[in-house]
C-alpha cells in the first residue's frame, strides 16, 4: 500500500535541514545520532499516516479509476479496518518520536499530522491541491531544524519553499495521467482546469521557482561551491525529467515521477551534505569524540 519511493522523496531534504541546523549549532555532538534517528522515525511515521489516510479517503474514487483500481483497498487486498489501524499505529509512533525530540516538536506534532491529512480532501474543491501536497513535504526540513534546535530559523523556510514548489511541479506532471478521469468525475487538478499542455508549463515554472529558492538558501547560509554544484545537478535532472513528458506522450510519466525525483532528492542531499562536512573538517568526523 505504501512503497519505499513514497518516503524517499522528502527524507533527504529533511536530513539536509537537520545537517544545516547541526552546522548552525557549530557541529555540536550532544545527542546528534539520537536526534537523527528520531527524525527518520518521525518522517517514516508521518509519511505512512499521510499515504494510508489518502488511500482510505480515496478508496471509492480509486475503484472507479482504471489506473488505480488495482490498489490494495479497492482491490480488496487490504481492509479499511486494517488501514485505519495502520494509521492509528503510525500516528502514535509519530507522536512518540516527536516527544523524544523536544517539547516544541511534541506541541507541533498534531498540527503536522493535520496538515498531511488535510491534503487528501483538497482535490475535491481546489485545482491547487498540488501546492498543498508540496507543503506537506515542504515542512519536513523545517521540522527537522526544529527537531535539532528546538526552535525555528526563518532561513530554513527557503528549503520549505523549494520542496513545496518541487513537489507541486512533479505532482502536476503525475496528475496529467488522470486528466480525462478528473474531467469526467469533477475532481480538481491543474491539468483538469488548464489542460495538459498548459499544466506542463506550470510545472516547469514551479521547478524554476524551486531552483531560485535553493540559490536563496545557499546565500542565506553562506554555503560553498559544492552546494551550488548540487543546485546545478538538480537543475539538470529536472530538465531531463521535463524532456521525458510531452502533452501528447505521457507514457514515461512513471519514470519522470518516481525515478527522476528520487534522484533529485538523493543527489541534492549528497552535494549539500558534502558541502557541510567539508566545513566540519576531517579531524572532527569521529562520532565517538
Amino acid at each position: 500500500m505504501i512503497k519505499f519511493e513514497h518516503s524517499v522523496f522528502a527524507l533527504p531534504f529533511a536530513m539536509t535541514g537537520a545537517l544545516l541546523a547541526w552546522r548552525d549549532e557549530a557541529f555540536s555532538r550532544a545527542g546528534l545520532w539520537v536526534k537523527l534517528g528520531w527524525i527518520v522515525v518521525a518522517m517514516v511515521a508521518a509519511r505512512s499516516v499521510a499515504m494510508a489516510f489518502n488511500r482510505v479517503l480515496d478508496a471509492d474514487i480509486d475503484a472507479r479509476n482504471p489506473r488505480t483500481k488495482s490498489r490494495h483497498l479497492p482491490a480488496g487486498l487490504l481492509s479499511r479496518r486494517f488501514a485505519w489501524g495502520f494509521i492509528a499505529l503510525w500516528g502514535l509512533v509519530f507522536l512518540f518520536a516527536a516527544r523524544e525530540l523536544n517539547p516544541l516538536c511534541l506541541k507541533l506534532a498534531p498540527v503536522a499530522l493535520a496538515i498531511v491529512m488535510i491534503y487528501s480532501f483538497t482535490k475535491r474543491f481546489t485545482a491547487f491541491s498540488h501546492l498543498v501536497l508540496g507543503f506537506c513535504l515542504g515542512i519536513a526540513p523545517a521540522a527537522a531544524w526544529i527537531a535539532m534546535r528546538g526552535s525555528l530559523d526563518p532561513r530554513i523556510l527557503w528549503l520549505t519553499a523549494a520542496v513545496t514548489l518541487w513537489t507541486a511541479g512533479f505532482d502536476i506532471i503525475y496528475s496529467c495521467q488522470d486528466y480525462a478521469f478528473d474531467v469526467q468525475t469533477g475532481l480538481y487538478s491543474v491539468p483538469q482546469r488548464f489542460g495538459i499542455a498548459t499544466a506542463l508549463w506550470i510545472a516547469r515554472a514551479l521547478h524554476v521557482g524551486m531552483l531560485v529558492c535553493l540559490l536563496a538558501l545557499v546565500r542565506s547560509f553562506a554555503l560553498g561551491p559544492v552546494a551550488v554544484a548540487g543546485v546545478a545537478a538538480v537543475a539538470g535532472l529536472l530538465a531531463w525529467e521535463h524532456r521525458l513528458v510531452k502533452a501528447d506522450d505521457l507514457s514515461r510519466v512513471d519514470a519522470a515521477f518516481f525515478t527522476m525525483n528520487g534522484y533529485v532528492s538523493v543527489i541534492f542531499f549528497v552535494f549539500w551534505a558534502a558541502d557541510i562536512f567539508l566545513k566540519l573538517g576531517p579531524l572532527k568526523l569521529d562520532p565517538l569524540k
